[in-house]
């Protein structure tokens, strides 16, 4: 319960708490802001920590998990006890009247590919009459370095990159994408680093990732089938990567913890989950034009954030505070669970039909893609991460 009037079934209530980069209006000044229904407090303001006056997390972040528990009580302790009314309300902003911005300065980012279903079906899509997964995937989580300087915020523009393709034994050519898709994805945040040459083990999730948001790794289906061999995708990954402007802590997410999907074969002795499961029940949604399309599921995703942050450091590479790495593609077992368009009209080969009357195989300038997703609360109510938004414009050269 809370002395706030927050609106019925609010995805922002004092069970999630997420946290965000803010200027209220008439006030460029970035500043840490903390969702509560349909408000943002200013933690600047109402802390007067000179942390939260930075304009992004990472400094806070840097201070590690005992300084996230602590902030996170204080918080609750402030939306739920009517005695602190008085110092909180002053430094309280409507959400519809402030621009919101990017988290955290990304460090590094890392994009993995640990939805079975997706990696089944994009094999088959692909790769017909063969095995549809690598031999190697079902033993480590496969992943590739983006660009860390394309990660924007949701709301930003998505301008059709241009590009090298090529179609069938044809000579390559240059031009804009015509396979423009989308990926709904889970990102993790690292807020306390590590050192060099010193691996995160799965039990230590928790001690270095902050929280989770949601990410659309945008992608051009015809770019990537020509340059990712034998070094992986490129330029058909790295003109965008849109994110989330809230962070939802992983302390938030206490009631969303589930068991991960069966391993077979058992993955090797650092990837071993068993005592520190991390799945995570999320009901992610996904709309075209404000059309839902899709509803991936990610608990059933096969390696979780604490196996892949696992993977990530056993070579001994050290994590940064503002690190971010995202989930890959999330799609379930049924076609209304695929994360993706590539899946949802099968390589373009089978339309997916709007209510609108269209069809889309890829996206079209003009489009508005729209990622959300919920978990359960630990107070019984559904949390959200918010959402990831962008709309598609014509190529500019």
């Amino acid at each position: 319960m809370s002395w706030l009037d927050l609106p019925s079934g609010t995805p922002f209530g004092p069970a999630n708490l997420p946290l965000g980069v803010f200027s209220p209006a008439g006030d460029d000044r970035r500043r840490t802001g903390v969702a509560i229904g349909d408000l943002v407090l200013d933690l600047a303001a109402a802390t007067g920590d000179p942390v939260h006056a930075t304009g992004t997390l990472n400094a806070f972040l840097a201070r590690g998990p005992r300084a996230w528990a602590e902030l996170r009580a204080q918080l609750t302790g402030w939306v739920t006890d009517p005695a602190h009314r008085g110092a909180v309300e002053p430094h309280l902003h409507p959400r519809d009247g402030v621009a919101l911005h990017l988290p955290v300065e990304v460090a590094d980012y890392v994009d993995f590919y640990s939805s079975r279903h997706h990696a089944e079906n994009l094999g088959r899509i692909l790769r017909p009459g063969t095995p549809p997964l690598s031999p190697n995937w079902r033993h480590l989580p496969i992943g590739y370095h983006g660009r860390a300087g394309s990660v924007a915020v949701s709301g930003t523009a998505v301008v059709r990159p241009h590009g090298q393709s090529q179609t069938r034994d044809e000579p390559p050519v240059f031009g804009p994408t015509q396979r423009l898709d989308l990926e709904a994805e889970v990102g993790f945040v690292v807020g306390a680093g590590s050192a060099p040459g010193t691996p995160v083990p799965v039990s230590a999730f928790p001690d270095h990732v902050f929280g989770v948001c949601l990410v659309n790794d945008w992608s051009a289906r015809d770019l990537q089938a020509w340059e990712y061999q034998p070094l992986g995708p490129f330029l058909s990954k790295s003109f965008l990567t849109s994110v989330s402007p809230w962070v939802v802590p992983l302390a938030a997410l206490a009631a969303a913890r589930v068991p991960a999907p069966e391993r077979d074969p058992e993955p090797l002795p650092y990837l071993r989950d068993d005592d520190h499961p991390w799945g995570l029940d999320l009901a992610l949604e996904v709309r075209v034009n404000g059309h839902l399309v899709s509803c991936p599921p990610f608990g059933c995703t096969y390696w979780t954030g604490a196996q892949q942050l696992a993977h990530l450091t056993v070579n001994g590479a050290a994590l940064r505070t503002g690190d971010l790495y995202a989930s890959g593609t999330v799609s379930g077992p049924a076609p209304d669970q695929w994360g993706s368009l590539v899946e949802l009209s099968w390589g373009g080969r089978q339309p997916l039909p709007l209510p609108d009357g269209t069809a889309r195989t890829f996206l079209e300038d003009g489009d508005v893609v729209t990622i959300t997703a919920t978990a359960p609360g630990t107070d019984g109510s559904r949390i959200g991460l918010g959402e990831v938004t962008g709309r598609v414009e014509p190529a500019r050269c």
